[in-house]
């Protein structure tokens, strides 16, 4: 017998109860997403019932997430700063935390202000569009050396309708020789290989090569540390997430590739999450 939307929401939701903290969210997010609407349709129209492909497809979607699987990548997006941003598995789930480097750049900047900024490791480019859209007039390049993940971010500009963005592939600063820029930021791997925080089984489904960092972590962190002075105008900014437990070793490097630290910003939970730092003598 075919279930109702609201049946087959409660169900869902009872085989998720033991594998997540928001079971009930899941499923109706889950059921939503298979039916193309969103979960407000849901709650008005809780007796209509399931098309037979529906019915499958909404199985077949909660039997990967009782394996673990991340839901943004089960529907295929996520929300970031305002924005839903099309992800895969050749991209980082986005982060709300990630948000904090968005708000500080507009609060760099003026809304009608031009000016340079470059996205390195972009991902699914949710950090390069979001300031795309929020400064019209800022020209930003957006990096990644994953040429899967850079296919998302280009769909995502598409999608955003954001003309002020342009994507490279190759490897940090490698994209961008000679060139400099006002604004650096960027959400690179930071964790050790031997974290434990990579035993996490969500993290399993993730690109692996857009977390780990070497033995220490610091590897991504150091790379671009040390290209920074080359890539920055006088005066400019990289701002840079890191571990919560990383920000003296941003700092030392930081320091010891001549720049100067703004200041360490900490997240809603109070843990450093992304340090600012500053060029004051680079030569032209």
């Amino acid at each position: 017998m075919a279930a109702t939307l609201n049946q087959a929401a409660r169900l869902a939701s009872r085989q998720l109860a033991r594998h997540s903290d928001s079971a009930g969210l899941d499923a109706e997010l889950l059921l939503a997403h298979v039916i193309g609407k969103d979960r407000v349709w849901l709650f008005t129209h809780p007796e209509r019932i399931l098309a037979p492909l529906q019915e499958r497809n909404f199985a077949a979607l909660i039997a990967r997430r009782l394996r673990g699987e991340p839901l943004a990548y089960l529907t295929g997006e996520r929300e970031f700063y305002r924005h839903r941003f099309r992800v895969n598995r050749h991209t980082l789930i986005p982060r709300p935390e990630t948000e904090l480097i968005v708000e500080r750049v507009l609060t760099l900047t003026e809304p009608e202000q031009p000016f340079q900024l470059l996205d390195l490791g972009t991902g699914s480019g949710v950090i390069g569009l979001s300031i795309a859209k929020a400064r019209p007039n800022a020209v930003v390049v957006a990096t990644d050396v994953s040429a899967d993940a850079l296919e998302v971010a280009k769909a995502n500009a598409h999608r955003l309708k954001a003309g002020n963005i342009e994507f490279r592939l190759g490897s940090w600063f490698s994209t961008v020789p000679g060139q400099r820029f006002d604004i650096v930021v960027s959400n690179p791997p930071y964790v050790a290989t031997s974290s434990p925080y990579l035993a996490d089984p969500a993290l399993t489904f993730e690109p692996n090569e857009a977390l780990e960092a070497g033995i220490d972590g610091l590897d991504a962190l150091q790379a671009i540390t040390a290209g920074a002075p080359d890539a920055l105008y006088p005066g400019g900014r990289l701002l840079l997430e890191h571990g919560h437990d990383q920000a003296y070793a941003v700092s030392v490097l930081a320091r010891a590739h001549g720049m100067t630290v703004v200041r360490c910003y900490t997240d809603l939970s109070g843990l450093d999450r992304f340090t600012e730092i500053t060029v004051e003598n680079s030569e032209s």
